[in-house]
């Protein structure tokens, strides 16, 4: 029997929180309660919510964590943008992230 691991979208943003998780070690301080945290709870909602998914009864639920997760990276981009405009990213960071 496969479980959620098994699944190249969760194992792609499993990768995508550790990513994230360093990328923003390098933000100001000053950030560690405001964008910091709220980018990386952006990117730990995706897994968690495609393996919370995983384990409901019918697609109709799995649908709808699948929905879940795929908003939560599109509030992670907007993020990711306001940073790069903040000057928390280089553009290669910005581009390697995005």
């Amino acid at each position: 029997m496969s479980t959620f691991r098994d699944l190249l979208i969760w194992q792609k943003s499993m990768i995508l929180v550790t990513d994230i998780y360093q990328l923003t070690n390098t933000f100001p301080k000053e950030e560690i309660y405001g964008l910091t945290s709220q980018i990386r709870r952006c990117a730990v909602s995706i897994p968690s919510n495609i393996a919370e998914g995983y384990g409901r009864d019918g697609n109709k639920d799995y649908l709808k964590f699948l929905n879940i997760a795929t908003a939560s990276l599109f509030e992670m981009q907007t993020q990711i943008e306001i940073a790069f405009n903040l000057k928390y990213l280089t553009e290669l960071q910005f581009n390697n992230i995005y």
